[in-house]
């Protein structure tokens, strides 16, 4: 993925997290109003964190992980309440 097509594109098919692909388009908008025509650095980050994101719900460990994660956080919450 290397290009916003890409992105799009994979964003269409289901990947990324929920709402990614409602997001990626007012996400580009912003990032581009807030670059300047030699400075596309906001673009540019903006690139890197969605497709970061695809590749994150692609990789079948990072659900397990996430799920790990819940078990943990509910453990802790019950050993204490009152956080």
């Amino acid at each position: 993925m290397r290009t916003i097509g890409d992105i799009r594109a994979a964003l269409q098919s289901g990947h990324g997290f929920p709402g990614d692909r409602e997001t990626f388009e007012v996400d580009l908008q912003r990032a581009l109003e807030a670059s300047s025509e030699v400075d596309l650095d906001a673009v540019a980050a903006m690139i890197v964190d969605y497709r970061g994101r695809i590749r994150l719900c692609q990789d079948p460990d990072f659900g397990i992980a996430v799920q790990e994660g819940l078990v943990l956080a509910a453990q802790l919450k019950q050993k204490n309440p009152r956080a």
